[in-house]
């Protein structure tokens, strides 16, 4: 998938200007989010049980969840579009693997991954942009992959933009996001709604998918 789009410009520009804010902020975001961990080990146990392949990161930001999918046990690596977000995750984690780049174009084989994680990063990608990235997740998935999406979710309305504390953002329909994963051969698995904690906006959405197997002849 070739990409020039201005707003990958304009989304990795407003994430260099406060990467390092952005990152004290993320770190131990996890921790006090029980239900948004539980929906990531079922996705890493599931990845697990498949079969012993790598798993990416998209939009990986300062590395943190990458993190957590190595210490439950993945082979994982990152990308983001931010090279200052890269920097600061390729510190805190020198373990890992992490490189500049855009979940609409990986730098790898058709079928290498065994999972992907798209942890808050498709809320970026203005809707009708949207479907050629999961033709790409797709296209590196292997047959029987599986795909984990956590997003805002936009509690009954249609998807709504809204003003993001970095960059233009949106919130989506859980089913709308389905829908768009179904028409490129995924297979919903599992789905969770959170309401939002005191300090938090909106609802989040998680949606586990997996990739069909080849047909059998």
């Amino acid at each position: 998938m070739a990409e020039s789009s201005s707003y990958l410009t304009a989304t990795a520009d407003a994430y260099d200007a406060v990467a390092d804010l952005y990152a004290d902020l993320a770190r131990d975001s996890l921790d006090r989010l029980p239900l948004d961990r539980a929906m990531v080990a079922v996705f890493a146990e599931l990845v697990q049980a498949a079969g012993p392949r790598t798993v990416a990161e998209a939009g990986c930001g300062p590395g943190y969840m990458t993190a957590h999918l190595r210490n439950l046990g993945l082979d994982a690596f990152g990308i983001d579009l931010s090279p200052a977000l890269i920097d600061i995750a390729r510190k805190d984690h020198p373990d890992l693997r992490f490189e500049v780049g855009s979940m609409g174009a990986f730098d790898v084989a058709d079928g290498e991954l065994g999972g992907l994680l798209s942890w808050y990063s498709v809320i970026h990608i203005p809707p009708p942009e949207l479907p050629p990235y999961f033709a790409e997740f797709r296209r590196v998935l292997a047959p029987g992959g599986y795909l984990l999406l956590g997003f805002f979710e936009s509690e009954g309305g249609p998807v709504l933009q809204f003003d993001h504390k970095v960059t233009p953002a949106y919130r989506w329909p859980i089913d709308d996001l389905a829908d768009l994963a179904r028409k490129e051969e995924f297979v919903e698995v599992a789905r969770m709604l959170r309401e939002p904690l005191e300090d938090e906006r909106f609802r989040r959405g998680h949606l586990l998918m997996r990739r069909q197997a080849a047909a059998m002849c």
